[in-house]
This record gives structure tokens, C-alpha cells and sequence, in this order.
């Protein structure tokens, strides 16, 4: 059983019909430099024509977080930030932000909220998929069946070493889209594509009709376009992270916002 078509679906639905590029996802670390700040990113994202918005939850022990996002993290908890005031600041945004969110988190602030309680906040506050990056595809059923009664997409992360049968599974388990990472390791800029990220799409659109996101290591214009070829969608992280952190330090009468809406631009030139 699908969750029923909402922003998602209706995101991807556009950027499969339009021609002129891939779509873009991007990801931003709630709570840096703090939750205000976060909201006019959010809004400058939109603006730069962004196509999905991952919100990542704060957590002190990432697993497969790089240098860049992990002081992003740093920051944020020592701002007081967490999982319920990341879902009353997107709660408040909602309103003003017609792009679809996903929300990525570790299991741990989850678990410690509830899970039902964290689905029926989820709905709430207008989140549209959640990323659960620790949470093994075996055991993710339950937890999709919570999303789905609420009309939230479970979005699975998939990676080069992730079996066929593994596959399949978060093929038939997933929804809105699958994430695929394009390397091994942590998150981080790179100067180039991975080299087997076209044969991890491909194995990927030979068990499921699903649209793919594609991340790790996109930064460029140029990234973005080689994504293009394969998958539906390039995810930016640790590039914009970073960003961020630049212009925070200078932030002056919106240059924060300025800047992030700018980078974005660029890179859906």
C-alpha cells in the first residue's frame, strides 16, 4: 500500500515532465545558525526554485555525517535545538512554504519523542516524508505503517553496497522516493561524481518505478547535470552546510538568505 499522491508526488511529478533539468533537494541542518535564522533559509531555499526541502534533525552521535554537517550539528544542540522545536518551527513555516519537506533524523530523537507520538507531530506540523537514516529496511515496517495512516512518505536510503534482495525490499516498502547515496563514507563535498553512481541507479530503476534522488558529494552545477542523466533528482548537503556557515559569521540585513538563495540559483543553472 502507497501513501496517497500529496507534494511529494506531485513534485516529481513535475520535474518528470519538465525537459529542462533535474530536480534539486536540498539539505539543511534545523537549528543553524538557529531556528529562526532556519525559517528565512527555508524561505530563500524556495525562492532559488529548490524542489524538496530535508530538514535534518540535530543529534550528537551521526553516523554517516561529514565534518561539515557534524559542526552544523554541534551548533545547533548547543543552541537548545531539537526534534520538537524543529516540528513547531516547521509547523509555523508550513503555511508559507509550498514545497514538499522531508524530515531526516537519527532513530534515537525519535524513539525518545515516540513514535506515535513523533507521526502525529509529523502530520501536524505538515511534513511530507521522513528519513529515518539508522533504521535497518528489516525493521522499518512498523514505523511505515505509522507514516502511511498519516499520509507520510517513508523515504529508505539505499547504498552501492545495499543487496538486490535488499533492494526489492525497500522497493516495496518505500515511498515518494528512494534515496540513493552515490559513494561509501561520510557526507561531504567532492570535486566529482562518484564512479558508480550510474550503475547504482541502474540497479535501482530495475526493481522500482520509483523516482530517485541521488547524494554524497554534489556541490557544482555540473553535478547536478551528470546526476540528470541517471536520476530524477540530485540531493546537496554538506555544500550548502557549508555555505551557511560562511555567511552566518557575516550575516547582515538578509546576506544569509541572500547568499543561500544565490548558491541555489547557481546551482540549478
Amino acid at each position: 500500500m502507497k501513501v496517497a499522491e500529496g507534494r511529494l508526488a506531485e513534485a516529481f511529478a513535475r520535474i518528470r515532465a519538465d525537459k529542462a533539468g533535474p530536480g534539486l533537494v536540498t539539505y539543511i541542518t534545523a537549528g543553524d545558525p538557529d531556528l529562526k535564522r532556519t525559517e528565512g533559509i527555508l524561505l530563500a531555499l524556495q525562492r532559488g526554485g529548490v524542489d524538496v526541502l530535508e530538514v535534518g534533525v540535530p543529534w550528537s552521535d551521526p553516523l554517516a555525517d561529514g565534518p561539515v554537517i557534524q559542526r552544523a550539528t554541534e551548533r545547533a544542540l548547543a543552541g537548545g535545538t531539537n526534534l520538537s522545536g524543529v516540528l513547531d518551527m516547521l509547523g509555523r513555516l508550513r503555511p508559507e512554504l509550498r514545497v514538499p519537506i522531508v524530515l531526516f533524523s537519527y532513530a534515537n530523537p525519535i524513539l525518545r519523542m515516540g513514535a506515535e507520538r513523533f507521526a502525529d507531530r509529523a502530520r501536524e506540523a505538515g511534513v511530507d516524508g521522513v528519513l529515518v537514516l539508522d533504521l535497518p529496511i528489516e525493521e522499518a515496517g512498523e514505523f511505515r505503517g505509522l507514516m502511511t495512516t498519516r499520509g507520510i512518505d517513508t523515504i529508505l536510503l539505499l547504498s552501492p553496497t545495499t543487496s538486490d534482495a535488499r533492494l526489492r525490499a525497500a522497493a516495496g516498502l518505500g515511498s515518494g522516493f528512494l534515496y540513493a547515496i552515490s559513494r561509501l563514507g561520510v557526507t561531504g563535498a567532492r570535486d566529482a561524481v562518484a564512479e558508480g553512481a550510474e550503475e547504482m541507479v541502474r540497479r535501482i530503476r530495475s526493481v522500482s518505478a520509483l523516482p530517485i534522488a541521488l547524494g554524497f558529494g554534489i556541490s557544482k552545477p555540473e553535478h547536478v547535470r551528470e546526476v540528470g542523466k541517471w536520476a530524477d533528482a540530485a540531493v546537496v548537503g554538506s555544500a550548502l552546510v557549508n555555505v551557511i556557515a560562511q555567511a552566518a559569521g557575516v550575516d547582515q540585513n538578509g546576506e544569509l538568505d541572500a547568499r543561500v538563495e544565490e548558491y541555489v540559483r547557481w546551482l540549478k543553472s
